[in-house]
């Protein structure tokens, strides 16, 4: 079974591609293999699991964490969803940049963003499960987000009047991020 990569983008972000196996009883796929991972060159060290259900229009994100410092890798396990993850690394070519693309248990697509990336989803199906490896523990005293319609960003978000946290609702722009001291922890390293 193979794994691949089928796109890069941002300087770190890439789109994941496994082999399916599927007959008229369902499929079969490997979605993670460190041994694959490693000869990729993606991380193989993920401590923990996450898995979010959601319903139609909600938006979760921008979100990010630098300490420790965690990458995730993303698949959507159950409807569809528009994965969107925008560069935070000072000193980045692509630095508020942005990449979205519609990923679903359908087309079983995964997206790996690194640490330096804020990361998000909106449901685009009644309902939507997404699931995702993360590279550093949970720490909510190192967490922040960047807010989900951030004019200098300018996302191409499927949906004009999401459903929203509290937390999403007030996170900060790209330039509050960028003007503080936390945002010394992204420098981007070629």
């Amino acid at each position: 079974m193979q794994i691949k990569i089928a796109a890069r983008h941002l300087n770190g972000l890439v789109v994941i591609e496994p082999e399916v196996f599927a007959d008229e009883r369902g499929f079969f796929m490997e979605v993670y293999r460190a041994d694959q991972f490693h000869d990729l060159g993606l991380p193989v060290d993920f401590v923990q699991d996450n898995h979010s259900r959601s319903q139609r229009g909600v938006l979760r994100g921008l979100h990010f964490q630098w300490q420790p410092p965690m990458g995730k890798l993303m698949r959507v396990t159950l409807g569809s969803a528009y994965l969107a993850a925008v560069d935070i690394r000072k000193g980045s070519p692509s630095l508020g940049q942005w990449f979205g693309l519609e990923v679903s248990a359908a087309n079983k697509r995964q997206v790996y963003a690194p640490a330096g990336f804020a990361r998000g989803f909106c449901v685009l199906s009644d309902v939507a499960e997404i699931q995702y490896k993360c590279t550093g523990t949970y720490n909510s005293k190192a967490e922040s987000g960047i807010l989900w319609n951030d004019p200098a960003l300018a996302i191409d978000w499927p949906l004009q009047e999401p459903v929203l946290s509290e937390k999403d609702r007030a996170a900060r722009t790209l330039e509050q991020w960028l003007a503080s001291p936390e945002s010394d922890q992204f420098i981007y390293q070629p």
